[in-house]
C-alpha cells in the first residue's frame, strides 16, 4: 500500500511523487532534506508551500534547487508562506499564490554587520535570478523583522507574483548538486503552457501568453494539482439526481465514496441510498457531475472538492421529499394554478419535479388513471381519494454535515 515519504519538513505521497510538500519551519537540515526528497522523487514537478520561514541560507539553497530543477511553486488557499519561505516561492518556474505570501527584513541575534550585508547580497542576487519584481524586494527590505507584509490580491496582480508557463519538457537533472554552481537553467528547450480559463482574481494576477502552434497544451503542474480532489463535502438528506456514470451495491456510504475515487477523476460526486428496506439492487450512484439537487431523507451525497475549490456554503431550495412529503390516495382539492400549469401524460416523478421548479407551486395532486398532474398555488384540505398522489413543498437549507480531507 502506498504511503508517505518524509524528509524533515518535506514529504510526498508515493502514489503521486510529482508533488512535494513543505510543511513547517525551515531549519539547518532542511536544504539537505530537500535534496533527499528530490533524489527519492525524480518525477517532482511541484513544490507546495506552507511554512513560517526559518533559516535564510537554507531557504536560499532550497530555492536554488527549485530553480535548477525547474519546479513550480504553489501556496494553497488557507496556507501561508512567510519570511524565508518567500525566497523558495519566487524560485518557481511557474508560481501561484492562493493563500498568503508574507515578507520582511532578515533578522539576526548577532550584531555582525558584515555577515548581514553578505546575506542581503545573496538574497538580492538570488531574487534577481528569479526575475523577482523590484517592488517585492523593496517591500521586503522596508518591512521591519518584527512585522510581516502579506501581499494583497491587488498587489499580487500588480507585481505579477503569479507566473504561468515555461515548464520544461526535458528530463530533470538527476544530480541536484549542479544547482550549487549558480548556473541558470537553459531556456532553449522550454515550452509555454496554457492554463484553462482562470478566475477573475487569477486573471488579474497572472501574466500568461497564448500558446503558439506546436507547443504543449498539457496541464501545468499547478493546474493538475489544483484539479485533484482533496476534500469531500458530505450531505445528508440530499439526492444528486441524474448524471449517473454507474451504479452498484455497496456495504455503506464509505465504500460508495471509495468507488467514486477509484474512477481516476471521472467521478465527481455520488449519492448513497441509505434506506435499510432496500436489500437488493444498486444503492450507490456514481456521478459525472453534481446533477440536480433534490431533497430525499434517505439519501447521503458527497461532492469532491479540489484544492482550488472553496468550502461549500449553505443553500436553500424547495423540496418535496419522496419519502416524507408524498401521500398515496390523498387529494388536495382546489387551489389549482390553472390549466396552463397542469401537465398531461405525466409520471408522478415528472409531476413532483415540475412543482419544485415552479415558484408559484406549493403542492400538487397527480391522477394516476388519467396521468394528469395538477399544480397548486394553495394547499386545500386533504381528502381521501383512491388513485391520487399528492405532495406538499417545503423549503430546506442544506449545509455539508462534514467536509473531510482525503489524506
Amino acid at each position: 500500500m502506498a504511503g508517505t515519504k518524509k524528509f524533515g519538513p518535506f514529504s510526498f505521497e508515493e502514489s503521486d511523487p510529482s508533488v512535494i510538500t513543505l510543511t513547517g519551519e525551515i531549519d539547518l537540515y532542511s536544504a539537505l532534506n530537500f535534496r533527499r526528497a528530490l533524489h527519492a522523487s525524480q518525477k517532482a514537478r511541484l513544490l507546495v508551500l506552507d511554512s513560517v520561514g526559518g533559516a535564510v541560507q537554507m531557504a536560499l539553497l532550497i530555492a536554488d534547487d527549485v530553480h535548477a530543477r525547474r519546479l513550480s511553486t504553489f501556496i494553497p488557499k488557507g496556507k501561508g508562506c512567510y519570511s524565508a519561505c518567500a525566497f523558495i516561492f519566487m524560485a518557481g518556474v511557474e508560481r501561484q499564490v492562493d493563500g498568503e505570501l508574507g515578507v520582511h527584513q532578515i533578522s539576526s541575534e548577532s550584531n555582525d554587520l558584515v555577515n548581514a550585508q553578505l546575506s542581503i547580497s545573496d538574497i538580492i542576487d538570488m531574487l534577481t535570478r528569479f526575475d523577482t519584481p523590484a517592488e517585492v524586494m523593496t517591500t521586503m527590505f522596508k518591512t521591519p523583522p518584527s512585522q510581516m507584509h502579506v501581499f494583497s490580491n491587488e498587489e499580487i496582480g500588480r507585481y505579477k507574483l503569479n507566473r504561468k508557463g515555461a515548464t520544461s519538457n526535458e528530463p530533470m537533472p538527476t544530480n541536484p548538486t549542479a544547482s550549487l554552481e549558480g548556473t541558470p537553467p537553459s531556456k532553449e528547450n522550454s515550452t509555454a503552457v496554457t492554463i484553462p480559463e482562470p478566475s477573475s482574481q487569477q486573471v488579474a494576477a497572472s501574466n500568461t501568453s497564448p500558446v503558439a502552434p506546436g507547443q504543449s497544451d498539457s496541464l501545468s503542474a499547478i493546474e493538475e494539482f489544483a484539479r485533484k480532489p482533496t476534500r469531500i463535502a458530505v450531505y445528508t438528506g440530499l439526492d444528486l439526481f441524474g448524471d449517473d456514470l454507474a451504479s452498484k451495491r455497496t456495504v455503506d456510504v464509505a465504500e460508495c465514496a471509495a468507488s467514486c475515487l477509484e474512477m481516476n477523476g471521472s467521478c465527481k460526486a455520488f449519492t448513497f441510498n441509505a434506506n435499510p428496506k432496500i436489500v437488493r439492487g444498486p444503492n450507490c450512484f456514481l456521478k459525472s457531475n453534481e446533477g440536480r439537487a433534490d431533497g430525499n431523507s434517505v439519501a447521503i451525497s458527497g461532492k469532491f472538492l479540489a484544492s482550488a475549490d472553496p468550502d461549500p456554503t449553505p443553500f436553500s431550495m424547495g423540496i418535496i421529499d419522496p419519502k416524507k412529503a408524498l401521500f398515496e390516495d390523498v387529494d388536495l382539492p382546489g387551489g389549482d394554478l390553472g390549466v396552463r400549469a397542469s401537465i398531461a401524460n405525466a409520471t408522478p416523478l415528472q409531476c413532483r419535479l415540475a412543482c419544485i421548479d415552479n415558484d408559484r407551486c406549493v403542492a400538487f395532486t397527480y391522477i394516476k388513471k388519467k396521468r394528469e398532474c395538477w399544480m397548486k398555488g394553495a394547499v386545500g384540505t386533504p381528502v381521501f381519494k383512491s388513485g391520487m398522489i399528492s405532495g406538499v413543498k417545503t423549503f430546506q437549507t442544506f449545509a455539508p454535515a462534514k467536509v473531510l480531507g482525503l489524506d
